[in-house]
């Protein structure tokens, strides 16, 4: 575990509840802590610390009044530093409208630099640690976010909770509540369903160069025009054979052909493997004209590949 726990980072989001944001980073960072020291066994300090990157929520973004959008991201961002982020995306405020413009994008970079430079709060470790409710709200959402594990474990693991639609279930449910609290007025959004005006859009809006587009397409067209085709194709294929594809490393295609032959006969492509790299393709024997196949070479025949100087055992399917 603790050879790769260190490299591992996650990706989140921060949303408009100042506090119980900051609450769901810090308790995030607990349970991590706690879960590779206990349930793992991580012996290293590296592998209880919790790397995270924070987004600000597109999905709060309006398109009315979208200068408001601007304080927006500044909670959520201020959130997200005050929790303990390691890096930060902020958010333009009309990116519910368009693709955001230069200036909207400078807007977001200087949220970020006047958060990081100004404001003070990036001068503390866990600013807020000791807070009543910060400490509470801590507490409970970690409480919630442990019995959601609980519940993920007795029924299989994560996998098997998919596959039962448990997680998608739990999705919809929530964003359909957000939705309905909205559209009830519990959940008040400044601008959408309360403090309306009637509004002209003011803001400049993104326009792309024509030109940039036609320029793409002739680079595009040039390059497939003048590149090679083989080694593309060879490239493509590298990439794709490993999840795809029933993989022997060299050895095991010795030892155990009687099993290789039977994945063959079944109509399944065999990749054989050298060192991590595939070094040789056994098409799929099949009765049928159904299956792909290589240009001038026989179903049922071994291929070998490019750049591989050591002789194969000699398949003869």
């Amino acid at each position: 575990m603790d050879d790769f726990a260190g490299q591992l980072s996650f990706f989140f989001n921060a949303h408009n509840n100042l506090l119980e944001e900051v609450a769901k980073f810090r308790a995030a960072r607990r349970m991590w802590a706690k879960i590779m020291r206990e349930r793992f066994k991580a012996q290293k300090p590296a592998s209880w610390q919790l790397r995270f990157h924070t987004q600000t929520a597109g999905s709060t973004l309006t398109a009315q009044q979208p200068e408001n959008n601007v304080v927006r991201v500044t909670l959520q961002a201020l959130s997200a530093v005050l929790g303990g982020t390691q890096s930060l995306h902020t958010n333009s405020m009309d990116e519910a409208l368009w693709l955001p413009t230069e200036k909207a994008v400078r807007v977001a970079l200087r949220t970020q630099q006047i958060i990081a430079h100004e404001s003070g709060v990036a001068d503390s470790v866990d600013p807020l640690a000791g807070s009543y409710l910060i400490e509470y709200l801590t507490d409970e959402i970690e409480k919630g976010a442990s019995d959601y594990i609980a519940k993920i474990d007795d029924m299989g693991g994560a996998l098997q909770a998919i596959e039962k639609g448990f997680m998608q279930n739990e999705i919809q449910n929530a964003a359909y509540a957000a939705q309905q609290a909205v559209e009830r007025k519990e959940q008040i959004v400044v601008g959408v369903n309360a403090f309306e005006v009637k509004e002209e859009r003011s803001l400049e809006r993104l326009k792309v160069d024509p030109t940039i587009e036609l320029g793409q397409k002739a680079k595009l067209k040039e390059l497939r025009e003048t590149r090679d085709q083989r080694l593309v194709d060879w490239l493509v294929y590298n990439a794709s054979w490993r999840c795809t594809m029933t993989i022997y490393n060299i050895h095991e295609a010795k030892t155990h052909f009687s099993k290789l032959l039977e994945h063959v006969l079944n109509g399944e492509e065999v990749v054989i493997a050298k060192a991590g790299k595939p070094i040789a393709r056994v098409l799929p024997f099949v009765k049928d004209d159904s299956s792909p196949r290589v240009p001038g070479i026989d179903k049922g025949k071994v291929i070998i590949m490019p750049d591989f100087d050591e002789p194969l055992p000699e398949f003869d399917v």
